[in-house]
């Protein structure tokens, strides 16, 4: 499993986990005390903080991974420019074939 994929699948849980948290908070309000309600609320906070910096990593590593894709396919193109050419080519000629077959 790729480390993108964890990392999705880790923000995921930490979004259910908030979200219950929510549900939670708006159960205690209506019929807890004024104490166990600012607990929740002090866990969501903590919670959304968390998720949120996750969020920003997650973001910052797919723009270093995109960046480094297109800094090895530039590199790529320029040392092998008719492979680039080719490669095209037969990219293009597949997608007019699947899309003529509409």
């Amino acid at each position: 499993m790729s480390d993108t994929t964890v990392a999705k699948e880790k923000l995921a849980a930490d979004f259910r986990a908030v979200m219950d948290d929510i549900d939670a908070l708006m159960h205690a309000t209506t019929a807890k005390a004024d104490g166990e309600a600012k607990a929740l609320r002090a866990r969501i906070l903590e919670r959304l903080d968390g998720a949120k910096e996750k969020l920003v990593d997650a973001q910052h590593e797919a723009v270093r991974r995109a960046r480094a894709a297109a800094t090895a396919t530039d590199d790529y193109v320029h040392e092998k420019p008719w492979q680039a050419i080719g490669i095209a080519a037969a990219v293009g000629l597949a997608l007019g074939v699947l899309i003529g077959r509409r």
